[in-house]
């Protein structure tokens, strides 16, 4: 009897490979950047089978020693870009590039029967918004200025940040479960 084998889309942005501002910037759990990149390559593999559909909502890699292509010939899955703003290094890379099986600044997908918009920025309307579609966006991280207190209002946008999301590609219901939880924790700690 074959095993069913259940693809998933699976979502996540702002991961920094080996940013070193990133650490201090996201209050990143790791010592250094060394141990920040092992961990992140540990944690997709560890979630993502190699069927799997992972977005990479940009910001893949910034300031980096190793080369875009080192990451992402370790990582599984099928991967597609949307592309962010620190990303311009790795559009240059063609070996890295080749990973990529689609690539835009704004891409439509389906995800079970939701449809989803990702965008590297969040925006405030988007194609079918007044009618059930989602946003999945990133950009902010795990900021909770002007823009996350506004993003907040959308209840089909979500932040798919890296550090707000367990360092993690998720699941859309995944998404909606640490997006919930990390507006929470305003309730819980209203001065940050």
């Amino acid at each position: 009897m074959k095993k069913e084998v259940i693809i998933l889309n699976l979502y996540i942005s702002d991961l920094h490979f080996g940013h070193r501002n990133v650490l201090t910037f996201d209050h990143r759990p790791f010592s250094d950047v060394e141990e920040m990149d092992r961990v992140l390559m540990q944690l997709w593999n560890s979630r993502v089978q190699p069927e799997d559909h992972v977005y990479v909502i940009g910001d893949f890699c910034y300031r980096s020693e190793k080369t875009e292509d080192w990451y992402l010939r370790q990582l599984r899955g099928h991967k597609h870009l949307v592309i962010g703003n620190h990303d311009g290094k790795l559009l240059e890379n063609e070996k890295a590039m080749a990973y990529f099986e689609s690539v835009d600044k704004m891409m439509h997908v389906a995800d079970g029967e939701n449809h989803i918009c990702l965008c590297h920025y969040p925006i405030a309307d988007w194609y079918k918004c007044r009618h059930g579609s989602w946003l999945i966006y990133g950009h902010i991280h795990g900021d909770r200025g002007d823009v996350y207190q506004f993003m907040k209002t959308r209840e089909q946008a979500l932040n798919a940040g890296a550090c707000i999301n367990n360092y993690t590609p998720a699941s859309l219901n995944e998404l909606i479960r640490n997006n919930r939880a990390f507006q929470e924790q305003d309730l819980t700690n209203p001065s940050e």
